[in-house]
């Protein structure tokens, strides 16, 4: 089979940017190869128009234009006309591309168009109480209605998703992100550094970031010793204006909690693994995901993680078995089920086996790889 993937990002040093959406691509892209499928990815809004080869994929970079009137429009023809160039010239069978902005809207392509909800711009407004702009939601509705099936890393996510844009839930399909499970093994579960709670992510209110500065000054005022390390792009307050949501949280920190606060910044992706293994525990206390990958790849590392209780990591976390779930406001109980876990070591180490236990069931890219492939299949004339 051959499958195009059109997409903003993808990890790859030739591209400008590269998060969650980019890593599930490409470790579905990875995988789909090994099985013998021919991958093609297109990545818009780049630099510079190149083709290049990575892992046995084929990445076409698609240069970003400038018209002088409707940019939006004229550029996504563009994409459209180079898109099905390929297609044609290559005989790819069907095309995916994002849910974000809809970047598809008034494309025509020669093939089946699959649509995965990484998560658009209305849905992660609906979850954060933020009115979105009337421009966006068209372009993504309009990017819905021309694609002939979904697919969602959560039920929760298409459910949402559905509501938001009265969608025919039969053509939605729940695919999980996956993992190389191999590239996140822990030989040394048992080596890490004690009291130290690991955040990930983009410091932005969605995350729940300015409630975790609260939770880790209850957890300081009890535990001296613990340590909050956070990794992850700074970025504007939405709310407030402010330039960084990181110096909002150091206005939070009590003085004792902001000496025990580390903010390492944005760190290349091969390093954060290190950082997962060195952790006690892990806290993602997320109002907005729909899945949220670094909750998976925290749990195949047999790390025990406090989560947020929304929706979607219902279908990551049992609660009190293979993880916790608390609502990212309950900040006396999720800074109790932090100290609860720093304070007791052989608690860590059972739910981090369970966690992965959990992730080898159920995320496992392989397996998913074989899920989505069917899925495909079954989308063709």
């Amino acid at each position: 089979m051959k499958v195009g993937y059109i997409t903003s990002e993808y990890p790859h040093p030739k591209i400008s940017h590269a998060a969650g959406i980019g890593t599930s691509i490409k470790n579905l892209a990875i995988t789909l190869v090994k099985k013998g499928v021919e991958v093609t990815v297109f990545v818009y809004h780049q630099n510079t128009s190149e083709v290049v080869m990575d892992e046995g994929v084929e990445i076409h970079l698609i240069k970003k234009q400038k018209y002088s009137l409707f940019t939006w429009y004229f550029y996504r023809k563009h994409i459209q006309n180079y898109v099905n160039t390929i297609v044609r010239n290559k005989n790819i069978e069907i095309l995916e591309a994002p849910d974000w902005t809809g970047i598809t809207a008034f494309m025509k392509f020669k093939v089946p168009l699959v649509i995965r909800m990484h998560g658009s711009d209305a849905y992660f407004c609906k979850l954060e109480g933020r009115k979105q702009k009337f421009k966006n939601f068209v372009f993504e509705k309009y990017a819905f209605k021309i694609a002939k099936a979904y697919i969602a890393p959560t039920a929760y996510a298409g459910q949402e998703t559905a509501k938001i844009f009265g969608l025919d839930k039969s053509k939605i399909k729940t695919i999980h992100y996956g993992l190389k499970l191999e590239n996140f093994e822990n030989k040394t579960p048992e080596a890490y550094h004690r009291n130290r709670i690991l955040y990930i992510g983009t410091i932005i209110r969605k995350k729940g970031v300015l409630e975790l500065a609260e939770i880790f000054n209850k957890v300081v005022d009890e535990n001296p010793k613990a340590e909050l390390m956070l990794i992850g792009s700074d970025s504007p307050d939405v709310k407030t204006g402010a330039s960084s949501t990181y110096q909002l949280m150091e206005e939070i920190f009590t003085d004792t909690a902001k000496v025990r606060a580390n903010y390492l910044g944005k760190i290349p992706y091969n390093e954060v693994k290190q950082q997962i293994m060195d952790a006690h525990v892990c806290a993602f206390p997320s109002y907005a995901e729909t899945l949220g990958m670094v909750t998976i790849e925290s749990m195949a590392m047999q790390k025990p993680v406090v989560n947020t209780s929304i929706g979607w990591a219902q279908e990551l976390i049992n609660d009190g078995i293979d993880g916790y779930l608390v609502h990212p406001s309950k900040l006396d109980i999720y800074a109790q089920r932090l100290l609860g876990l720093l304070e007791d070591e052989p608690l860590c180490s059972s739910i981090g086996v369970e966690a992965r236990k959990k992730v080898e069931a159920r995320f496992d890219i392989d397996k998913n790889a074989d899920i989505n492939l069917s899925y495909y299949k079954s989308l063709l004339p």
